[in-house]
């Protein structure tokens, strides 16, 4: 993906790592440990293995966001693989950020509370959709967390439903 983005683009100007997935609601005695590998692989090493292969691409002003979930810096019992992948991806982007400063990048570690996506159907199937933000809305503050001035990062991007925690 990342060399046909090269040879018809030349760079890369924001990356956002999205990909993730969660695991059903287990205690830790009970998560089968292929499970706990399947999150780490796909929401840590993935985020890292993307981000090494597009370092080169990427130039002052780019930017990369990586979408953590608030479960970056909060726990919720029976998510632990979910958890510690998320905490690890924060000290990933926290690194990464002090890496890539000198360079003229942005790294944006997205903190996104409780959001009306697929990846509740597998930890909790009937949590209260409504009370949660739109995927829209989250959207709406990359979108503006990217747009300003060159001069200024905002690190940090933390954006919570309105009607609390779950």
């Amino acid at each position: 993906m990342l060399a046909a983005l090269k040879e018809r683009f030349g760079r890369l100007d924001i990356l956002i790592n999205n990909a993730g997935i969660a695991h059903a609601n287990l205690a830790v005695a009970q998560l089968p440990v292929e499970c706990w590998a399947e999150v780490m692989a796909i929401n840590l090493t993935g985020m890292f293995l993307v981000t090494r292969s597009a370092l080169p691409l990427m130039n002052r002003g780019g930017a990369i966001v990586n979408n953590l979930s608030i479960s970056a810096e909060r726990v919720f019992p029976g998510s632990s693989a979910y958890t510690a992948s998320k905490h690890g991806a924060l000290g990933f982007t926290n690194t990464l950020r002090e890496e890539l400063r000198d360079q003229g990048i942005r790294v944006i570690a997205l903190l996104a509370g409780a959001t009306d996506t697929a990846i509740w159907n597998t930890f909790w199937p009937d949590a209260p959709r409504k009370k949660m933000m739109s995927a829209d809305t989250v959207a709406e503050a990359v979108v503006d967390a990217l747009t300003l001035p060159p001069e200024s990062t905002l690190e940090e991007l933390r954006i919570l439903p309105t009607a609390g925690v779950l």
